[in-house]
């Protein structure tokens, strides 16, 4: 199928799922729309919850295979919103609406590409395409829930806007609470033991401390008390303190590594929500990033968060738009980046492909 078809399917797939509310754990609309517009083109497709996936045509077992994964959740709408974001709208060479750049785009353009090479023989690899759930939450009923229905996996292309870059390195994420005990008193009298200020020295720790090893992507571990709740009345010295912090892990280190060091380091109860959003990195040197560089394309590190840390093989993250236009209002794609999106594919692919 020509590529300008290609384009123009993507293009009215996408326009579709805009016009879908979707929002975490709600996707069920939009995944009958991807399973429906996949068995339209005689693929035969899996689905688990809201989940769709299907294999190329001539897939083997003796191959290794790709995984094509995007996501078809969005988080809601901000009050920021000018345009009906579930409306959507070319204007000035941009396609407007919820999801569109995250990640909408990458998704019918992962999907185009995966019809480009699904009737081909004698590929070096099987190829899967995965339209999965959640990932906007992180939950446990997307992408994590099916992976073990793949089999075998190499390596995964995780469709996100990354103007097409080669994001071969992303943070993972730590959440931790923690706890501070101390002992109730009158404030009018020398009693008691303030838990807000026994908590002082660690959440100082947490702002000053440096991690002793670097990523070459990515940089350094990045940790911020974002919450802080103690006390119930102004009159009463508080027996506990709580406070949260938000971690960004980089591939120097694991969850589980960073974890201990910080308990070995402060006084206080550390409880990590999970240790599953794992930070990632695929080697420069891998010939799917190899073929991306041969073709202009840049490598860097992600801050953010997406299902590639839900993988446990290599995964590059890869994808028109730009994820600055994420989870804004009027959120929009180039029409132009979902065609240069599935030309770069196409071509990022072929070289691989047919080795």
């Amino acid at each position: 199928m020509p590529v300008e078809e290609l384009y123009q399917q993507a293009v009215v797939l996408l326009k579709s799922l805009i016009a879908t509310e979707s929002f975490s754990r709600q996707e069920e609309h939009t995944a009958e729309i991807m399973h429906v517009f996949l068995q339209k083109h005689g693929i035969e497709t899996y689905r688990e919850l809201n989940n769709v996936w299907a294999f190329n045509k001539h897939y083997s077992p003796e191959k290794p295979t790709i995984l094509l994964n995007s996501h078809h959740d969005t988080v809601k709408p901000n009050q920021g919103w000018t345009k009906d974001p579930f409306s959507p709208l070319e204007e000035d060479s941009k396609l407007f609406g919820l999801g569109s750049n995250d990640a909408g785009g990458s998704l019918v353009s992962l999907l185009a590409t995966f019809l480009h090479f699904y009737p081909q023989e004698n590929l070096s690899y099987n190829l899967l395409f995965a339209a999965t759930a959640e990932e906007e939450i992180s939950g446990k009923n997307g992408l994590e829930l099916i992976f073990p229905e793949f089999g075998s996996v190499e390596f995964a292309i995780v469709g996100e806007p990354t103007q097409m870059h080669l994001a071969i390195a992303e943070k993972g994420l730590l959440v931790l609470d923690c706890l501070v005990h101390g002992k109730s008193g009158h404030a009018a009298r020398e009693e008691g033991e303030n838990a807000i200020y026994k908590a002082l020295p660690d959440i100082q720790w947490f702002q000053n401390y440096r991690f002793p090893k670097e990523s070459e992507y990515l940089g350094p571990v990045k940790m911020s008390v974002t919450i802080i709740k103690a006390g119930t009345q102004h009159n009463v010295v508080p027996d506990q303190c709580e406070f949260t912090v938000d971690v960004r892990v980089t591939d120097a280190y694991t969850n589980e590594e960073v974890v201990e060091i910080i308990k070995s380091q402060v006084s206080c109860e550390v409880m990590p929500r999970s240790v599953r959003l794992k930070p990632s990195r695929m080697s420069k040197d891998a010939p799917i990033v190899q073929a991306g560089i041969a073709l202009g394309r840049n490598t860097y590190g992600s801050p953010t968060t997406s299902d590639q840390a839900l993988l446990s093989i290599p995964s590059l993250k890869l994808g028109p738009g730009d994820s600055a236009r994420s989870h804004t209002a009027d959120e929009f794609i180039y029409l132009a980046e979902i065609k240069e999106g599935i030309e770069l594919y196409i071509k990022i692919l072929n070289k691989i492909l047919y080795q």
